[in-house]
């Protein structure tokens, strides 16, 4: 009984809230409107703040209350977890009010919002760039930010999901080995991930994940090597070698050293024949 008393009642709550949130929303008393529309901010009702600082961007164009409508668009849109609206609700706001008294944090949440849209570093990292481009803005825009740490941190996180996407992508060349299926113009997955391995090595030198491709990158030329043609087999086993040696003096204590030793022993009988 107790239970059905307390549904009725929540029904009746929801219809009354509903009733007056419609009536407001008809309303062409636009203060009032604005003065509830931060109520719904305010209180978490991000669904009703979005619907009723939609028409109020527009009507108060103009006033001093339009900042605040705008950015407070933003906000409710990313608190709805919608932040690829709320990206271009604060981009839109920082492009119109350049020096506005929201300007910092508006720049802040266009890249924060893009953050929190990037996909797992499989998928296409369009938005991991945007991010990226995003959060260097902002600290270029203001050096002494309150958030610029958390800025940095979020850069960090970004570049490590590109390199990952990177390896990824040189991992799954390397697995491919002889398959030709997806190959053009001549080339094979060993050479696509001794590539894709050296640029990652290039463009982050200080990522974890340094050794992973310099792995990669041992084994790709190895095996690049054994399936040679005979006039460039002996350049490549001479090019395997050294990278062995090399990744010998990089990673001394590497858990694929032994791999690297049993490579070297390899070329060097091949090239002596």
């Amino acid at each position: 009984m107790k239970k059905n008393i307390l549904i009725l009642f929540l029904v009746v709550l929801m219809t009354s809230c509903a009733h007056e949130f419609n009536s407001v929303y008809k309303s062409s008393d636009y203060s009032y409107k604005y003065e509830y529309a931060k109520e719904c901010f305010a209180s978490g009702r991000y669904s009703n703040a979005v619907t009723l600082l939609q028409d109020l961007v527009m009507m108060k164009k103009g006033s001093e209350e339009a900042q605040e409508c705008l950015y407070m668009l933003g906000m409710a849109e990313y608190g709805l977890k919608d932040y690829d609206s709320a990206a271009e609700t604060f981009r839109k706001y920082y492009q119109t009010y350049p020096r506005g008294i929201y300007a910092e944090m508006a720049s802040f949440y266009t890249g924060q919002s893009l953050y929190m849209s990037t996909p797992e570093p499989r998928l296409d990292q369009s938005a991991t760039l945007a991010a990226i481009a995003a959060f260097q803005q902002y600290r270029d825009l203001f050096p002494d930010a309150k958030l610029k740490g958390t800025a940095e941190q979020r850069l960090f996180e970004l570049q490590d999901k590109l390199v990952r996407k990177e390896y990824l992508s040189a991992k799954l060349y390397y697995n491919l080995g002889t398959y030709f299926g997806n190959c053009t113009s001549g080339g094979n997955n060993y050479e696509a991930c001794i590539i894709t391995a050296q640029n990652a090595l290039n463009d982050y030198p200080y990522s974890d994940l340094r050794e992973d491709f310099a792995i990669l990158l041992m084994k790709s030329k190895y095996e690049l090597a054994q399936m040679s043609v005979e006039e460039k087999k002996q350049q490549r086993l001479q090019d395997a070698e050294d990278e062995c040696y090399g990744f010998i003096n990089e990673y001394p204590d590497s858990k694929e050293r032994s791999t690297a030793e049993k490579f070297i022993e390899k070329c060097k009988e091949q090239l002596k024949n």
